[in-house]
This record gives C-alpha cells, structure tokens and sequence, in this order.
C-alpha cells in the first residue's frame, strides 16, 4: 500500500460516521510542516498569517509551538476580533478603509496595542484621524514596501501590484510624515516578495519555465536584500525604535530569514499545504487540510459524479486555481466540464471501484480559501477524529 493509500484508508476510518462534503486538517502533517517552517526560519520567529488558516483553534496550536510569534491578520474587523479573543500581536497585513473599525481602534486601550496597521500612503493617516470619533489611542503603523524587481529601466516588473514605496527615501519620507503626526506611531516595516514567496520553481511538465522562474527568483533575491537593507537603515535614521521588520512567506522561509535586516517571517499556507505549493524545489511538506465529497453517480465505466466541488481559489483564473482529486489517486477531472458547483464528474479507472457514498478526497488550490466553504474542520491523529473545530465561517464571520 502506498504512503497515500494509507492515507486515504486512515481518512476514510476517521470521518466514516460523518458524511460528506466534509473537511478535516491531519494534526500529524500539520504539526511536522509547522515544524519545518521553523527549521527554515533558523531562529526567526514565524508570524502566522490568519489569511491562510482562518481557524481560531488552529492559529492558537501553532502560535503555542516554539518558533511562532505572532499573527498576521487580513482585514480590519478581523484584527479587532482576534484581539477581543485574545490575540495580543496582530499585524494588519493590507492597507483598510473600514472607519467603524478604525473608530472602535482608537477609542479601546487594548485594542490599539494589540493591532498594527499598514500604511502605505499620507492619504490612509487623514482617513484614520477622520474616522477617530474622538479616539485619542496612538494607532501603531507599520510601513509596506513595494518588493518588486524592476528591470529595463521600470518597463519591466515582476511581482505583485501593492504598495507605492518602492525605494529607501520613499519609505523614509512616509516614516517622517507618520512622526509628524500626533496620534501614530511607526513600529515595523513589511515586505512580502510574492514573486519568491508564491510561485513554485519545479512545475511538472514545464523544465524551461521552471529554469526561467529560478533565474528569476534569484535575481530578485540579490536585488531585494539589498534594497530591504537599505531601506531599514533609512527608517531607522528617523525612528530608532523600530519593533520589527517582517518578509517572506511559505516560499521563501529560509531565504528571507538569511537576510540580517528581517527580524521575524511570515508564514502560514505552509501548515495546511494545499497544492500550489507543491512545485518548489526548496521545501517539501505533508498536505494537511482535505475535504471530502461524496459519490452520487455512476454514469459510466471509468466515471463516477461527486457532489459539488466547484471551490476554486483566487487570483488570475486557470486550471491551476482548481481543487485537485487527490484520493484515490488517479482521478481527473472531465477537461469538457471541470469542476461544477453541485456536480463534477470525475474520470479514471479507480472511479470503477468507488460505490455510491463513497468519499472522494480534494486539496484546495490555496490555504485558507478552504474555510469559506465550510463551517468546521475535524481534526484527525492516527485514524480518529479527536476534536472538531469552527472555522472563521462557522463562527459567523466572512470578513471578505
């Protein structure tokens, strides 16, 4: 029997009273990929990044592991909602226009030291002062630099569209404006390399693509440690206090955290490993979160229809966005309907030995993406589930 056979024998026994749709997170891989993010930290600590777990239960399980530091939240509303819960750090990873929750920040002690946000422009200072509502607490500010590589004079960019800051006076120049500011402090400086972090170099089928994406990613390493470096020291000459200085992802652990101007990492589709994290030649990991769908037809030889299963991830749309049948291996999808939101046909010869209810196993394209499509994750040890747990969606929250 194959390593993953065994898998999906342990799955089956384990939810065999639960029927599916069903989801589960297997606290053996989980715990081991946790464990390797913070060998490739080399004694940073991990920030967790909330956006790719959206689970209470399981950002608490891995903040209490040594290495993990920490949570990098997506939005607002949810920064101020783990806070109430308990979070003391919370990192607000993108820029927010929410002024309900700004006002709520900045009236609540507890809150404004336990949420940072991020700024990348003078214009979001004037939003947060409008939204205040007589709010006197100091809103933390961390500063969001630009990570992209710029090549043939700018008419070249690789990496994604987020902050303006691209290099050491602009960060600098917007750090002033904060201190100049009553009621802000900057305390951190974040850069996210998506272009390193979130695009596997190893894709089956593609050796000059991946070559290509290598030869890329290496450039923009050199060029990005550099100019990170450089912009720490620019910060710093006008705020000597600096907390931290946050980079990386899942991809890019062990690089990232070479760099001596990083102080800590983000990570956190790494813990849950869904599958475009498969293709990279830096780190290898155990899927951890799967969902189930039941068999409901049998169309055919070599065909069986699984209920739903349309669940695809975000970004730019493409086959690599879709969930994967995973177990039994050696299922596809039908190329003339792919994955459908109440039915998907699945083709291969291990669809003849499926039987009406039988579950089918899926990863999802990307982490925490999973967890809007279903209220709770059963946990699995061994061939049991031993706790069943809400998602943010279980809880009552879609915060985007």
């Amino acid at each position: 029997m194959t390593a993953r056979a065994a898998d999906r024998a342990r799955y089956d026994r384990a939810t065999a009273h639960l029927d599916a749709p069903v989801a589960i997170v297997d606290l053996d891989a989980f715990d081991a990929n946790a464990d390797d993010l913070v060998r490739r930290a080399g004694g940073k600590p991990i920030r967790v990044a909330s956006k790719s777990v959206r689970c209470r239960a399981l950002l608490e399980r891995a903040l209490a592991r040594d290495g993990f530091a920490g949570v990098m939240s997506f939005t607002l509303a949810e920064s101020l909602w783990l806070a109430r819960s308990g979070f003391e750090d919370v990192l607000l990873a993108y820029p927010s226009a929410d002024r309900a929750g700004y006002a709520e920040l900045t009236a609540d002690p507890g809150l404004a030291s336990a949420v940072t946000v991020m700024v990348d422009d003078p214009v979001q200072l004037s939003l947060i002062d409008a939204a205040r509502d007589g709010g006197r607490e100091v809103v933390r500010v961390c500063l969001e630099l630009d990570t992209s590589l710029r090549l043939l004079g700018g008419r070249v960019r690789v990496g994604a569209r987020r902050s303006p800051l691209h290099s050491p006076a602009q960060v600098a120049d917007l750090a002033r404006s904060v201190a100049r500011r009553p009621g802000f402090e900057v305390v951190g400086i974040m850069a996210y390399e998506g272009h390193v972090a979130g695009v596997g170099d190893a894709v089956a089928g593609r050796p000059l693509r991946s070559r290509a994406v290598r030869l890329m990613q290496a450039a923009a390493r050199r060029e990005l440690a550099e100019r990170r470096a450089a912009v720490v020291r620019a910060v710093r000459a006008v705020v000597p206090g600096l907390e931290f200085v946050n980079g990386g992802g899942t991809g890019s652990v062990q690089h990232t955290a070479a760099e001596d101007a990083v102080t800590e990492i983000a990570a956190g589709s790494g813990l849950y490993l869904p599958r475009l994290f498969d293709n990279y030649t830096s780190f290898s990991g155990r899927p951890a979160a799967l969902f189930a769908q039941p068999v409901v037809r049998r169309p055919g030889v070599g065909v069986v229809t699984v209920l739903g299963g349309g669940y695809p991830a975000s970004g730019a749309a493409g086959t690599d966005r879709l969930p994967v049948p995973y177990l039994p291996e050696g299922l596809r999808y039908d190329p003339q309907e792919g994955a459908g939101e109440v039915q998907t046909p699945l083709l291969g010869p291990p669809a003849d030995d499926l039987l009406i209810g039988d579950k089918v196993w899926f990863r999802h394209a990307k982490a925490g993406e999973l967890c809007e499509r279903f209220d709770a994750l059963h946990l699995v040890e061994g061939d049991a589930v031993t706790a069943t747990v809400p998602t943010y969606r279980g809880e009552g929250h879609a915060f985007l």
